[in-house]
């Protein structure tokens, strides 16, 4: 049993942070907006400290991630404001300062491991079993739980990612080792199914880069005939997977394929990816005409309108109120600035994160790799869909980064 999961550490804030973040993840996509829930609790909590004048101190990377929630916040209000879009246009970007007090409280009364994990592993199953539920017995054609299906496919994926970065917390753990090491492979093949069976592509594109980070972490510890056994697997199991019709995969496959061919013969520029392909185009000739200050939201609706009108892109493309790409979509927005604002919201706690993936304490080691893969996945994500444009989108990421965060930072002092 960890340290701070003895008996003494169990007081009211810390059971309370424990059920929080258990169910920001576990409930996440099996309830509607389920991934708000364990988030107002969090955010209600540090905002009590701060009436109470019972703030942590925050060290200089603290203050980091911080910086980059609050200015990711500064300049969507900005734009917003700017750009007449009312409060309306501010709820999302608030969102993100929000996350500031969870994570004062997260960092004051941290959970217990085993909670975290939990609810991350439990996440992921339920993600697996209701889209299979959706998929397979009430027979639609893409699952989508309670929330838009690309959210719901990359969301649950996400999910599924975090499990394996537990197994290293998993694999140190005196009482119930095959047990934790258990339902966090079954959290992570919950978590790829219900990916699956959503028929999201984008998600997978970046997949590569997730066993990247996994491979740099744990890769050194695992024997020849393990590392041979997870390749033969994941070979085998992709077959599988694409030979499978009930998966959907080959179909989604196929279609990409078609897409592509009519795209680049200009047969038909307004399928799903062909229509992506146009936004792009167009975002990036609004991007050239104001690449510093952007157009805004409702500037850039009516500018890739007026794209479409003229015949510089597909008409149909150009109804989209987003470029289905988060840095695109930022940049034709938000200009420079808020391109480098979002880099900074990403790539700055994957830095933070980093110097500990190869931390002698699994613990920490574990919460290290989780921390860089949110990030890795949300690029990932982002490359083919605007997914910060989403409630759970910008929840889960705000508020996962301050748990993941706040776990890690006290894992680092205790393991010193």
């Amino acid at each position: 049993m960890n340290t701070h999961e003895s008996r003494e550490s169990l007081s009211f804030p810390t059971v309370l942070t424990d059920v929080a973040v258990f169910l920001l993840a576990g409930i996440a996509l099996i309830v509607p907006s389920g991934y708000s829930l364990g988030a107002v609790i969090l955010m209600l909590a540090g905002i009590s400290l701060l009436i109470r004048w019972r703030l942590p101190r925050l060290t200089r990377e603290d203050w980091q991630v911080v910086a980059v929630l609050c200015a990711y916040t500064l300049v969507g209000i900005a734009e917003a404001w700017l750009d007449g879009q009312g409060s309306r246009g501010m709820d999302k970007p608030l969102r993100f300062v929000l996350a500031v007090p969870a994570l004062w409280w997260v960092i004051r009364y941290p959970p217990r491991l085993s909670a975290m994990w939990a609810g991350i592993a439990v996440g992921g199953m339920g993600a697996g079993g209701w889209a299979g539920w959706q998929k397979l017995i009430e027979g639609v054609e893409r699952a989508q739980g309670h929330t838009f299906v690309i959210q719901f496919g990359n969301l649950s994926m996400l999910l599924g990612v975090l499990c394996l970065a537990g197994l290293g917390w998993a694999h140190v753990q005196r009482q119930y080792r095959f047990l934790w090491i258990t339902l966090l492979l079954i959290g992570f093949l919950g978590g790829m199914l219900g990916s699956l069976f959503s028929g999201s592509r984008g998600g997978w594109v970046g997949f590569p880069f997730v066993l990247l980070v996994l491979y740099r972490a744990y890769g050194k510890h695992l024997a020849i005939w393990m590392k041979l056994t997870i390749v033969t697997t994941l070979f085998v199991g992709g077959i599988a997977i694409y030979l499978i019709p009930q998966t959907g995969v080959q179909e989604r496959v196929q279609y990409a394929v078609t897409d592509i061919e009519k795209y680049i013969s200009g047969e038909n520029r307004s399928s799903s990816l062909g229509a992506r392909f146009e936004m792009w185009r167009g975002a990036s000739h609004l991007i050239m005409e104001k690449p510093l200050t952007g157009w805004g939201a409702q500037g850039y609706t009516q500018a890739m309108q007026e794209l479409g009108e003229k015949g510089v892109i597909d008409s149909q493309a150009a109804e989209y109120g987003h470029a289905h790409n988060e840095f695109i979509d930022a940049f034709a927005k938000r200009g420079l600035l808020g391109l480098i604002v979002l880099l900074g919201l990403y790539l700055v706690p994957m830095r933070l994160f980093a110097r500990k993936l190869k931390a002698q304490d699994l613990a920490t080691r574990a919460l290290a790799t989780a921390g860089v893969l949110l990030s890795v996945t949300y690029i990932d994500f982002g490359l083919s869909q605007a997914f910060l444009n989403h409630n759970s989108g910008v929840m889960m990421y705000a508020f996962m980064l301050v748990v993941l965060w706040g776990t890690y930072v006290n894992q680092k002092r205790l393991a010193q």
